[in-house]
């Protein structure tokens, strides 16, 4: 999911889900590089390349000269990475550029299966297979678990693209970052004679909203009770709310579809769904909910958090933000004083949802046209990104150990920055200071529970970013969290409805959080509740999307 802090990004790619149209073939009458059946041909890399041009699927502020960039360029790899951005939508922008000729070299875009499927579609794409086969040339690119490899084979046996951000070892996956849960202020739940105790239980939470609107803020203006971030780039995977929904048993993550014994429940299925927007919209109606959530910007959530407006959060933490504690070295501002709290039991719930899967799969792709004239000097940069070091995606992020960086002690333990002007630009928080030191490409990379470089830093901050290491390792085991399953790994068929009428599906969903949270009365919920169904059912084809991803199911996980 797809964002640490200026230390700390969040490591969260945005789920992209428009559908991409006039995108198949249109552009390009030749099959892919006269090679589907001679891998050889037209393929071999061209000696001597010693630079390329990489396509970053996201919107980043670039600096082409970076101090990491230099380093790859004259030290190693040997390397000349020139790297652009898209423009606005990522989807928009590969959609045009896929039907004005395709990129130059090489793309990196963030696992997704549209995606996928306009790359493959565009026929502007080189296979990839014989290049993992290579451990004497190529030995990083050979080092990637075959079992990743092998899931990304077509029906020729062909793979498309090189697999980066995965765990190098699968067996035993890097838990992630876990960030949603409740959060409250322990400096106001103190004033309101409560404990964190008190609030394990859905009615305990409800008894300190009560309390906590009789307090005042700094300026003297009542405290909010509760917040959370509406975010209109969400998804049913990743939003705020899905907080409050796994405390009443929904789960939320991947895709939203829970096995529980031999059945598949889907989130919007799930009776729970209802029950939990009921109390929200409980809440809000008893005004222990910001007024303002559905309409406040993330900059005006983050503002009214910083500034110490919100008693209690659900949601992510990142959202709050967790720069609101990671500046502090101690109790001097309102953000000192969040603390996690285990999910309040829900009456009638058994067993908490699940809100996040940790998935060792490949989370990236780079593609590498067909056109290129550069495929050594791409194919060399990734089999460096790609070793299987514990310490990699440290070294791409911020160059070896011993440049900008050191280990404080011993290798695979605590380190610093030990480069002044390096450690300035980078944790300046200003985009176009850090883009002259790293393009941080740690998503080039791999990953390892051996060994996390920011659950590692002694870099010298704030006393306050150590918080997010805490928080992040105590929600990690509150029971919300589990490994991928192959149900949620399977690809819907291309050109289906899934694929098809996801999106709408999504725009209902935030279409109807809102209308329901904000309902007048329990009539108005009612009616509210039951146009959401009609508008799954006529708009978004639920029934026929439901069917077709079990169907998938049957037919995709006994063949993986």
């Amino acid at each position: 999911m797809k964002i640490k802090r200026s230390g700390l990004t969040v490591l969260a790619a945005a789920v992209l889900l428009t559908t991409i149209t006039a995108c198949s073939g249109n552009s390009k009458d030749t099959p892919n590089n006269a090679a589907l059946g001679n891998e050889t041909a037209g393929n071999t890399p061209a000696s001597g390349s010693t630079s390329f041009n990489l396509w970053l699927g996201w919107t980043a502020t670039l600096n082409n000269d970076s101090l990491v960039q230099k380093y790859w360029r004259e030290q190693e790899p040997k390397v000349d990475v020139k790297l652009e951005t898209t423009q606005g939508d990522a989807m928009t922008a590969l959609n045009l550029k896929i039907n004005t000729g395709g990129f130059e070299d090489a793309a990196i875009f963030s696992r997704n299966e549209t995606v996928k499927s306009a790359m493959q579609r565009s026929k502007q794409l080189m296979p990839l297979e014989q290049y993992f086969d290579m451990p004497d040339k190529y030995p990083g690119l050979a080092s990637i678990p075959k079992q990743y490899l092998d899931l990304m084979k077509d029906d020729e046996g062909h793979i498309w693209s090189i697999p980066t951000w995965f765990d190098q070892n699968p067996e035993e996956p890097w838990p992630g970052w876990a960030s949603q849960a409740w959060i409250v202020r322990s400096d106001v739940l103190e004033k309101t004679g409560m404990t964190k105790e008190d609030l394990s239980t859905l009615a305990g939470v409800e008894t300190f909203l009560k309390k906590a609107a009789e307090q005042k803020d700094a300026s003297g203006k009542p405290l909010i009770p509760l917040s959370f971030l509406m975010d209109t780039s969400d998804s049913i995977g990743w939003s705020d709310e899905n907080a409050i929904l796994t405390a009443f048993g929904v789960s939320t993550a991947g895709k939203g579809v829970d096995k529980r014994g031999d059945e598949f429940v889907f989130a919007y299925d799930d009776p729970n769904y209802k029950a939990a927007y009921q109390w929200m919209n409980k809440m809000y109606q008893e005004k222990l909910i910001d007024p303002e959530v559905v309409t406040s910007k993330k900059e005006q959530y983050g503002e009214k958090n910083k500034s110490g407006r919100v008693a209690m959060n659900a949601g992510s933490f990142w959202n709050i933000p967790s720069s609101a504690w990671e500046t502090l070295d101690g109790p001097t501002e309102p953000g000192w004083f969040y603390e996690t709290i285990p999910f309040p039991k829900v009456d009638g719930v058994e067993k908490l949802g699940i809100n996040q899967v940790t998935n060792p799969n490949p989370g990236y792709d780079v593609y590498i046209s067909d056109k290129t004239k550069n495929l050594d000097a791409i194919l060399k940069f990734f089999d460096y990104t790609l070793q299987p070091k514990p310490e990699m995606q440290q070294i791409i992020n911020e160059g070896p150990a011993g440049l900008y960086w050191d280990w404080s002690d011993q290798p695979l333990g605590k380190w610093k920055f030990i480069d002044e002007t390096y450690e300035t630009g980078r944790n300046s928080g200003d985009a176009a200071q850090k883009a002259k030191v790293t393009p941080e490409l740690y998503m080039a990379s791999s990953y390892s529970n051996a060994w996390y470089p920011w659950w590692n830093t002694e870099d010298g901050g704030k006393a306050g970013a150590a918080k997010t290491i805490e928080f992040t390792e105590a929600i990690g085991k509150m029971g919300t969290i589990r490994v991928a399953e192959p149900y949620d790994l399977f690809p819907m068929k291309e050109g289906g409805s899934w694929e098809k009428y996801a999106p709408e599906i999504e725009n209902i969903r935030k279409e109807y959080r809102a209308k329901l949270l904000m309902s007048k009365d329990a009539d108005q919920f009612e009616s509210n509740w039951k146009d959401f169904q009609a508008a799954l059912e006529k708009r978004g084809h639920w029934s026929e999307v439901r069917q077709e991803w079990l169907d998938t199911y049957k037919e995709e996980v006994p063949a993986q």
